[in-house]
């Protein structure tokens, strides 16, 4: 009986057995949306380049070092080597000198009420943002309802967390992006015209 038929039928069944095996082995790629540490430079050219793509409904953090890694891959998060305070300003002033967009900041109602006794720095860091941010509206938020805000903008829209390694609670700082050359009140008289028109026709 010629067994050789046999044969290279079992070795070519145990090769494809291998390179199953191997095959789903394979981890299942995705696009990573956090980037290791970074120098100061390639951090303040990963915001700008974030920034001249952003607009109306996109976000942009100043977190802490406790601010958790969000699973939606529309939020990006850079972790850096940087003081919080400078990055603040650092992006406040970059908004600042666009055209095409400005902000509502946003920081946590709680920072308010944190002692100094149970947060080493608090009262200097309080001091220090609020001297950057003078002359700024900011809104002042329960955490949790900013990060809901966030989550329902990143449905839609990216969001960019700029993470220090700050260890003060409830320090980050939101900037919730608008439009540069519209603003609410505008937008307001231009659908109260739109609903005039429609009730004329």
């Amino acid at each position: 009986m010629n067994t050789k038929p046999t044969k290279i039928r079992k070795i070519i069944s145990a090769f494809i057995i291998v390179i199953t095996l191997v095959s789903c082995s394979k981890p299942v790629k995705q696009e990573p949306n956090m980037v290791e540490k970074e120098d100061i430079q390639d951090w303040k050219s990963e915001v700008e380049k974030s920034l001249q793509l952003f607009g109306h409904r996109n976000w942009i953090v100043v977190a802490d070092a406790a601010y958790p890694q969000q699973s939606n891959q529309a939020i990006k998060t850079l972790a850096i080597n940087a003081d919080q305070v400078d990055v603040v300003e650092f992006v406040n002033q970059l908004i600042e000198k666009t055209s095409h967009v400005n902000a509502t900041i946003f920081v946590d109602k709680e920072m308010e009420f944190v002692p100094e006794e149970s947060a080493k720095g608090i009262e200097n860091y309080r001091a220090q943002l609020n001297k950057v941010l003078d002359g700024k509206s900011v809104k002042t938020m329960l955490h949790d309802d900013i990060i809901q805000k966030i989550d329902a903008s990143a449905k839609l829209f990216n969001v960019l967390i700029i993470k220090t390694d700050l260890a003060i609670p409830y320090t980050s700082v939101f900037f919730e992006l608008e439009c540069g050359y519209w603003n609410a009140a505008a937008e307001e008289n231009l659908r109260k015209a739109i609903a005039g028109s429609e009730k004329n026709n």
